[in-house]
């Protein structure tokens, strides 16, 4: 009877400590996430940035060694990513592809589509004020006879780019703040189960610290493989995130990301040291009949 009542004890226990660290890890998995997110804001905002295009349309009298000068001038100037030139003819294409038919056979040789150079911008650049200047500045030339780019889009993309980045930091902290709430629970549920060995210890005499000892390093245990399965899910969704878009370059900032998972690490064993403190401290300073309630 006794054998079969220590395994029931043994059981709990074991239950207990994987919920525990279940908690931990689900808790820091949300908010290595969040640091995920948090990091990568401004570059998946300058993703989107550098999409936007300014199409300069070239005048049917502009002259070849023009128009290679105005390249040569958008691939040297600080704003520009990359430039696309496209011809009269690949225009053509371009538009007969999107309809689905050729106009061409309607207009004979008279090819009415301009020539233009699409420029992409660097992300810094994209703003309505620096937009314009620039805008303004190739505009002054003969052979450019028109200038056009999405200038509500762009109003519109930094508006929310900036409300975004701000509640992406106000929800981290929230979801920090319920993470030590969750973390913290869950190891004095942990300490709960012991609170009668804890005041039989004291009351033979052994001290806070003797006591406290093992049921500190026992929950710093817990909270290190909770906080270790949280880093190898971060790491699984950062490696799908890479191969799915690339082009984010999510692992180029090593450094960074190192930072966030020993953070996130350090957390796990910080909040179970410091919980696990409390919770025991708690119990230490009750009287016997107290424990029952």
């Amino acid at each position: 009877m006794a054998r079969s009542f220590e395994k029931y004890q043994k059981r709990r226990l074991i239950s207990s400590y994987i919920s525990v660290v279940i908690s931990i890890g689900l808790v820091l998995f949300l908010v290595g996430l969040l640091g995920i997110l948090v990091i990568n804001t401004q570059k998946v905002a300058n993703h989107f940035k550098e999409q936007i295009a300014m199409s300069i349309y070239l005048k049917d009298q502009a002259k070849e060694i023009e128009i290679d000068q105005l390249q040569k001038q958008l691939a040297l100037a600080d704003y520009t990513k990359n430039t696309v030139y496209t011809s009269k003819e690949e225009a053509a294409e371009i538009y007969k592809q999107d309809i689905g038919e050729d106009f061409m056979d309607f207009l004979g040789d008279a090819n009415p589509l301009p020539q233009s150079i699409d420029v992409y911008f660097k992300a810094d650049f994209v703003n309505e004020v620096q937009l314009a200047e620039i805008a303004r500045d190739l505009s002054e030339k003969d052979f450019v006879a028109e200038i056009v780019y999405d200038k509500p889009l762009i109003a519109l993309l930094n508006n929310n780019i900036k409300k975004i980045s701000f509640w992406v930091l106000v929800i981290c902290g929230v979801f920090t703040f319920i993470a030590v709430l969750l973390i913290n629970s869950s190891i004095r549920l942990s300490v709960y189960s012991k609170r009668f060995v804890i005041k039989t210890m004291q009351m033979v005499g052994a001290t806070k610290g003797f006591i406290r000892r093992p049921f500190i390093w026992k929950s710093v245990k817990l909270g290190m493989i909770g906080a270790i399965l949280a880093l190898l899910g971060m790491a699984a969704v950062l490696y799908f995130l890479d191969q799915t878009y690339p082009e984010l370059d999510l692992l180029v900032n090593e450094l960074v990301l190192g930072g966030l998972f020993a953070a996130v690490f350090l957390l796990g064993v910080l909040i179970s040291w410091f919980s696990t403190f409390l919770a025991t401290q708690r119990f230490l300073n009750l009287k016997t009949d107290e424990l029952y309630y």
